[in-house]
């Protein structure tokens, strides 16, 4: 029986996080990291042309060396992405924190899932390490399957909860009504008929149990 993993979606806002390795690889993984505010230190003797303008913006402090010990210390996430293996082992048995080993899942405490990001909405795919490329097929898949329109849905029904919230006093109904604008029957209306039909819905829903 393989490893089995806890799932998690981790504030990495303002948290040093360290990139072993300047390549593409290394490059895909800072980009994505950035996205969601991390502090980025990049630990490689070359980088490519894409980290190295994030550099000059700013946005990454750049160490231009190899790897050495020490150069973990107070981090948050570590992710190791170089071509050689046995740097990328140091890195997993020195790193004091959570550490992902790029295609190496054995090496590492976590893995990092294919991710569908679309406004408020993400979706995390793994298999477990057994085969990333079936997690990215089957994100291609639900990418299709909830796209725009569910996007548009997730931040009006943002709104809508904070006045639920407010507006209806009785704990039950209000309950009631937040499971209602977010059951598969709203999505099935989402998919098959679009945001504008489900928003109506929900706003109905909502005023008649406000005057209930």
């Amino acid at each position: 029986m393989g490893t089995s993993y806890y799932p998690a979606f981790l504030n990495i806002k303002e948290k040093k996080c360290v990139i072993i390795g300047g390549g593409r690889i290394a490059e895909r993984k800072v980009l994505s990291l950035l996205r969601c505010g991390a502090k980025i230190q990049l630990i490689s003797p070359v980088i490519t042309y894409r980290l190295n303008k994030e550099k000059q913006k700013g946005n990454i402090q750049h160490i231009s060396r190899n790897y050495t010990s020490g150069d973990l210390d107070n981090a948050f996430l570590v992710i190791a992405a170089t071509s050689d293996e046995e740097t990328n082992r140091r890195v997993a048995s020195e790193a004091p924190c959570l550490v992902n080993v790029v295609d190496v899942p054995e090496m590492a405490n976590f893995i990092v899932p294919s991710v569908i990001k679309k406004g408020l909405m993400t979706i995390a795919v793994s298999t477990s390490g057994a085969s990333p490329a079936m997690a990215r097929s089957v994100r291609k898949e639900l990418a299709a399957f909830y796209g725009v329109e569910l996007s548009k849905y997730l931040v009006f029904l943002k709104k809508l909860r904070k006045k639920a919230l407010r507006d209806i006093a009785d704990k039950n109904l209000r309950q009631q009504f937040l499971k209602a604008i977010a059951s598969q029957e709203i999505l099935k209306i989402i998919r098959e008929r679009g945001y504008k039909e489900a928003r109506g819905i929900a706003l109905k829903r909502l005023s008649e149990t406000i005057s209930s």
